[in-house]
Order: structure tokens, then C-alpha cells, then sequence
């Protein structure tokens, strides 16, 4: 890289930090939340529930239910984790020309958000309204696996915990078992997609198995 280049890349690095910073000032007017290592970037947490993210100098914030329709009459894009060999499109959607152009708007908006994704997650927690299937990246086909393996519903899953499931399912299964299941399991006792799992995690679960 000549010395044009790295100078520019210090400016955009510079630009990028400072938008978030302002982000996250922002954000603080609606209340407090917690930040975490998520998709390379960083995602905003309210009790727990996570509500926005910011990556690659871009500002993300979560869709569902009626925000979808705003978003999508605003014109923002939803987000696209790429992989090395496939591309997952997430419900969150791009807001950074919103965060610029009107910000009033774009208050109210994260103010709904982050309100669903509290009361989402609340029912999430509440066992009795759950079962094995309704967990994030649970379907009926894993839910018959995990209780094939001697764990019968929402209840004993946290209790037990994504790695000894994963060890239970494996060993049920004869030790034939796809490791992203172990994603799956541990993306379902946190709540997200098991995409958003990061490197770090993923070899700390490794570890365990």
C-alpha cells in the first residue's frame, strides 16, 4: 500500500469510529445498553436483546413486524453476512443515510425496536410458551433429535446447556453427528441465528465437546 493509501485508509478508519461514537451517543438518549463483539462489528443489547449493529462503517437496526414495512418504504437494505461460501440476509436493515437525514425519525424507530426485541426475547424466556422447535435454528427434525437423545423439552435444553446436548445428540447418533449442529444448539440458548456466532466462540465450544 503507497503512502496515499495507507493515509487514506487512517481517514476512513477515523470517519468510521467517529460515526460510531455518535451512533452510540445517540442511542444513549433512549437508554441504557450493552455492546458486543458481533459480525465482525458490534451489536447494541438491550436487557439481553439485541436491537442494532454496526459494521464496516455501516449502522444497522433489527427489523419485525411493522418496522419491516417502515424500512422497506424507506428504502433501507437489509444486511448480508457473507461467508466464505454462502451469503445469509439478516432482518436487520442499513439506517445510515437515516441516522444522517433524519435522525427525529429514525429515534422513534429504534425506540419501537428495541422495545420488540425486550418483549420478544421476554417471551423467549417464558419456557411454558415454548417448545423445542419455536428455539432459534430448531425445527421440527431437531427437535425429535434432542429428545431422541433423552432431553425432552425447553426446560431441560437450558438446564443441560447447547454442549452436553450436542454431546447427547452425538453420541445417540453413533458420533456421526455435523459439528454445526453444535452452532445450532449454542445459537439457540442465546437467542440468535447461529450464523452470528463468532470464530472465538465457536473454538471455546470446540473445546468442550
Amino acid at each position: 500500500m503507497t503512502g496515499t493509501g495507507v493515509a487514506k485508509f487512517k481517514i476512513k478508519e477515523i470517519e468510521m469510529n467517529h460515526l460510531e461514537e455518535r451512533f452510540f451517543n445517540f442511542v444513549k438518549k433512549l437508554g441504557r445498553f450493552n455492546k458486543r463483539s458481533m459480525f465482525g462489528g458490534v451489536g447494541l443489547f438491550t436487557d439481553d436483546a439485541m436491537f442494532s449493529l454496526v459494521t464496516e462503517g455501516r449502522l444497522y437496526v433489527r427489523g419485525g413486524g411493522e418496522v419491516d414495512n417502515t424500512f422497506e418504504k424507506l428504502g433501507c437494505e437489509r444486511f448480508k453476512h457473507v461467508k466464505k461460501t454462502t451469503i445469509a440476509t439478516v432482518n436487520y436493515f442499513d439506517v445510515s443515510d437515516l441516522f444522517e437525514k433524519n435522525s427525529a425519525l429514525l429515534m422513534e424507530i429504534i425506540q419501537e425496536t428495541m422495545e420488540n426485541s425486550r418483549l420478544e426475547r421476554e417471551f423467549k424466556k417464558s419456557k411454558e410458551n415454548r417448545r423445542l422447535r419455536d428455539l432459534p435454528n430448531m425445527q421440527l427434525t431437531l427437535e425429535r433429535m434432542v429428545k431422541k437423545a433423552g432431553v425432552p423439552d425447553v426446560s431441560s435444553f437450558f438446564e443441560i446447556g447447547a454442549v452436553d446436548v450436542f454431546k447427547k445428540v452425538n453420541t445417540t447418533y453413533g458420533g456421526d453427528v455435523d459439528v454445526k449442529l453444535l452452532w445450532k444448539f449454542a445459537g439457540a440458548e442465546s437467542g440468535v441465528h447461529w450464523t452470528l456466532l463468532q470464530e472465538p466462540m465457536k473454538r471455546a465450544l470446540l473445546q468442550q465437546v
